[in-house]
């Protein structure tokens, strides 16, 4: 088995005070980071297995991106079981859906739903619970949706697109990757898990997507220093792709879940919810994570608290 490593953050712990449109302290970032690339930039988040959190990630990533400064509009491109809208606390507000706008029942600026803390954070779902896309909605619409979202208000464009993919390699995924030029793939480091990941990259890279990314999910640090887990270094040799955040096993996902609030936003900061904004942090930078042996790791000095005293250098 490969040395057990745990990643190491390029960021700072301390606790700042909000960057935009927040009450609630940024837990990571004295300065907005620099964008990188050209925006808008259209981000699908997807994993192949369904279950792995990428919903989470979503939702956590387009808070933190929101917080930064950011204008961002997230897709749920999940048409028959939506859940984004569930957990950014939106779901009373979801009148009108892309197939609303396709059908001529309203404009797109009225199927955007605003989230109530950013004003620079807007959601957007396909269709409404139970209900079917028609057969025509396809990988075209859908691009020509997101071309449509990136034209919408010219002086003040939206500069990045999240694209919640649904679960599986069918039809809805197809549907949601086509208008993407990144990915970020989210799995867990069990086998089931990256067996299916490592599936979905080879269609990514098919379908042209170069730009690869990926999110280890659900880590215990002392189920891998038992080594009954597989360590991020582990997950990374595997799938062979760049490590944007390794997201630690934490209870207060599932209160964040519950409470409709992204789990960034909590006050004091949870480990998973620091980790997703140093994420966020990486993918405006397009910076990824430096991954240390553990033997190395633990005669660094120890800095920060909790799962964050495992990271090296």
């Amino acid at each position: 088995m490969p040395p057990l490593v745990f990643p190491s953050p390029s960021l700072s712990t301390k606790l700042l005070p909000p960057l935009h449109h927040s009450t609630i302290p940024s837990a990571t970032h004295s300065r907005r980071p620099h964008l990188s690339g050209d925006p808008p930039r259209t981000v699908v988040i997807t994993s192949g297995k369904g279950g792995v959190g990428k919903t989470t990630a979503t939702a956590n990533l387009s808070a933190s991106l929101a917080r930064l400064g950011f204008r961002v509009t997230s897709i749920d491109a999940d048409a028959g079981l939506r859940n984004l809208d569930l957990l950014l606390g939106l779901e009373n507000r979801v009148h009108f859906t892309a197939s609303d706008v396709f059908s001529g029942e309203c404009r797109l600026d009225q199927a955007l739903i605003r989230d109530r803390r950013f004003n620079n954070l807007h959601l957007l779902c396909l269709s409404k619970p139970r209900s079917k896309l028609p057969l025509s909605f396809g990988s075209k619409t859908i691009t020509y949706l997101v071309d449509a979202l990136k034209t919408l208000e010219p002086d003040n464009p939206v500069q990045f697109i999240l694209i919640d993919c649904p679960a599986g390699v069918d039809a809805g995924f197809v549907t949601a990757i086509a208008p993407a030029d990144e990915a970020i793939l989210v799995t867990t480091p069990d086998i089931t898990a990256l067996r299916d990941a490592d599936r979905v990259a080879g269609l990514l890279e098919c379908d042209g997507i170069k730009d690869i990314k990926i999110v280890v999910n659900r880590v215990r640090a002392d189920l891998v220093r038992g080594e009954d887990m597989m360590s991020p270094l582990d997950v990374q040799e595997m799938l062979g792709l760049p490590l944007l955040g390794v997201i630690p096993e934490d209870a207060e996902v599932i209160r964040s879940t519950n409470r409709g609030s992204p789990l960034v936003l909590n006050d004091p900061p949870a480990p998973a919810g620091i980790a997703f904004e140093q994420a966020a942090w990486r993918l405006v930078e397009g910076d990824t994570m430096t991954a240390v042996a553990l033997e190395e790791a633990d005669r660094q000095p120890k800095k920060g608290f909790g799962w964050f005293s495992f990271f090296g250098r």
